[in-house]
This record gives C-alpha cells, sequence and structure tokens, in this order.
C-alpha cells in the first residue's frame, strides 16, 4: 500500500473521528474510497487502529481532491457537527488550502442539496483564491 494511499485514507478516517462517532455511512464511505485506491478493507481497518500523522500531498491538485474528498466524507452522514467543521478547517490549512477559499466553501454548503457542493462551483471556488 502506497504511503500517499495511506495518508488519504488516514486523513478521512481522523475527520470521520472528529465527533468521537465513526458513522456506519462514513465507514462505507471511507471503504468504498480505499477500494477505488486498490486497498483492502483490511488495511482501511489497520489504518482506524494506527493512524498516520497528517501529511501534505505533494500536488496542489491532490491536496484539493483530498479536501473535496474530506468535505463529502463530512457530510454523509447528513449531521455536521462544530467539531467536524473545525477539523476540516485545520485539515484543509495542513493541505495548504486557502483560509478564505475553506470559509467560501464551508459558507455555501448550506445552500446545496445534501450540503454537497458540486464539482464545477468548487473548480470555480478553487479558480478565484488560486489566480
Amino acid at each position: 500500500m502506497s504511503t500517499e494511499k495511506k495518508q488519504i485514507i488516514s486523513d478521512m478516517i481522523g475527520l470521520a473521528k472528529a465527533d468521537n462517532i465513526l458513522h456506519e455511512r462514513e465507514y462505507e464511505f471511507i471503504l468504498a474510497v480505499a477500494a477505488r485506491l486498490g486497498l483492502s478493507k483490511t488495511e482501511v481497518d489497520t489504518l482506524h487502529a494506527n493512524p498516520l500523522k497528517i501529511s501534505v500531498l505533494s500536488t496542489e491538485l491532490q491536496r484539493i481532491t483530498q479536501f473535496h474528498r474530506l468535505l463529502l466524507l463530512m457530510n454523509v452522514d447528513q449531521e455536521t457537527h462544530f467539531t467536524e467543521l473545525d477539523a476540516i478547517r485545520n485539515y484543509g490549512l495542513k493541505l495548504g488550502i486557502r483560509p478564505e477559499a475553506i470559509e467560501q466553501i464551508l459558507s455555501e454548503m448550506d445552500d446545496h442539496e445534501n450540503k454537497m457542493i458540486p464539482s464545477t462551483r468548487l473548480v470555480e471556488i478553487f479558480k478565484r483564491f488560486y489566480n
């Protein structure tokens, strides 16, 4: 299992556990992402028991993609807790996402069905803050 793939899943597990509860929907979403990355349930469970320290992915595209994954995960159980918002802000900052972009995205979540901002809108937000 590559370190990058482990990092992606470990970050997702960390965010999912920010409210001290790993909901079944969150776990299933993590497993689905892991499967797409070629990781097994056993590997996910190992990361759940032994999370990695947060580290920054190498490219800007990877960091933005990971932030998007974390947003999707945060909203998969359709409950957004203060601790999750705080955690995603911290993850975003550690990923090198500009604070203004994070706040714009979080403020627009409620404007969309299931709090899922369309990817086209996310691209617009990131273009605005990165150009």
